[in-house]
């Protein structure tokens, strides 16, 4: 049996790292969502970035139910070069369909976060919510995928 002391210090690793993923995806959408013409690709992507922020908030409620406070994430290093990328591509006039290129590959990398995460061993409850979350993360990928596609 693996030491307790051990398994809180694997949680904390394991939802820091998707908290930064959940960042990164609550400022890019934010951001894409800003900057898109189309009102339904603008509507979604502005609500996705509320429940980017939702998800955070549960995330960091376990944190804080195991003793951890200082929680001041400041998302990904490849996740400000998406937005960064974003911003840029929005002010050069990159159109709705460049900018959804840019979500979906962002949307990739908040997948393989999830998946990483659940890769681990975590408490039953931990788990659950990762996955409830990850169900979510994988219908707005395909969305933002399918949205892309349509916008050739």
């Amino acid at each position: 049996m693996s030491n307790p002391s051990n398994t809180v210090h694997e949680v904390e690793a394991t939802l820091r790292s998707v908290i930064q993923t959940l960042i990164d995806g609550q400022e890019g959408f934010q951001k894409i969502g800003e900057n898109l013409k189309d009102q339904t690709f603008k509507h979604f992507f502005l609500s996705e970035s509320l429940t980017r922020a939702e998800f955070r908030g549960e995330l960091e409620t376990v944190l804080h139910q195991e003793g951890i406070h200082d929680i001041k994430e400041s998302g990904t290093p490849s996740g400000a070069i998406y937005r960064a990328w974003a911003g840029l591509k929005a002010k050069l006039g990159g159109g709705d369909h460049t900018l959804l290129v840019t979500a979906e590959q962002a949307e990739d990398e908040s997948k393989e976060a999830y998946q990483e995460a659940l890769n681990k061993e975590l408490p039953l409850p931990v788990r659950q919510l990762l996955t409830t979350q990850f169900a979510h993360i994988e219908t707005s990928h395909d969305y933002v995928k399918a949205a892309r596609d349509a916008s050739k």
